[in-house]
């Protein structure tokens, strides 16, 4: 039986979530260097997207660039921002048939113009799209996410818009850049790994974590309906216990 003919289509995740991992190790493997691995994941950016709208999910995030990828050697830095404005050129038409809008997560200021402008010009085509909203996380790292929520908390409880004491869950999510996307419930890393390298750590409290060995060019639809027939075997109890979740 075809694997999406195994999932429930009435229990089909919001919002998934990617760290996309293995590209450099996939690039090795060819005899290749890094940048061929990353140029050749953009294959499988679509096969995420494509598989995302056909199972109906509403978002789906993918982890880009981190803010500590910056420490990675300049040649692939700049090869990685020259792809990332070529892809958006190239694969914007795709996204607007697809009905697809886009995101950015991340510090955009710290991009450089071409890629701002890039990422800019896709996000206004693409917003009136009412599909699969993909969220680009672009210079992005949860700390520095957490960091500048604190101090635009810090500034509203110093204006006098906010009392200390009225600091919630509600508070804090509103003040990240996800505050208008639903936590992710589930997360997918691929290449092996398992570690969450800074990603969406206040949003994935109660996410299902699903660890795959394929590296990311070698993802296809398959592991993504694979990664949801998984999460749809397991029970989500947010703290209560198991009868209390099932009805009388």
């Amino acid at each position: 039986m075809d694997l999406i003919n195994q999932i429930d289509k009435t229990r089909i995740p919001e919002h998934i979530a990617i760290i996309m991992d293995g590209n450099g190790r996939w690039a090795k493997q060819q005899g290749e260097m890094r940048l061929y691995g990353h140029n050749s994941g953009v294959g499988a950016v679509r096969e995420a997207v494509n598989g995302a709208d056909e199972l109906g999910v509403k978002f789906l995030t993918l982890y880009t660039f981190s803010t500590e990828n910056w420490n990675r050697p300049k040649e692939e830095v700049d090869g990685l921002m020259n792809l990332m404005v070529q892809t958006i050129a190239n694969e914007v038409d795709v996204l607007d048939e697809k009905n697809v809008r886009l995101e950015i997560i991340g510090d955009e200021e710290g991009l450089p113009s071409d890629c701002k402008d890039s990422l800019a010009a896709a996000r206004e085509r693409l917003k009136e799209n009412t599909g699969v909203v993909l969220v680009l996380a672009i210079n992005y790292s949860a700390r520095w996410e957490m960091i500048e929520a604190t101090k635009k908390i810090a500034n509203q409880v110093k204006v006098g818009s906010l009392d200390a004491e009225a600091i919630n869950e509600e508070v804090i999510s509103n003040a990240l850049s996800t505050k208008n996307i639903p936590d992710p419930e589930l997360l997918i890393r691929t290449s092996g790994e398992y570690r969450i390298s800074n990603f969406l750590l206040w949003q994935i409290a109660y996410s299902e974590l699903y660890f795959i060995d394929t590296l990311w060019p070698d993802f296809k639809q398959e592991n993504l309906f694979e990664a949801v027939i998984n999460y749809q075997s397991r029970e989500r109890r947010f703290g209560k216990v198991s009868e209390q979740l099932r009805p009388e």
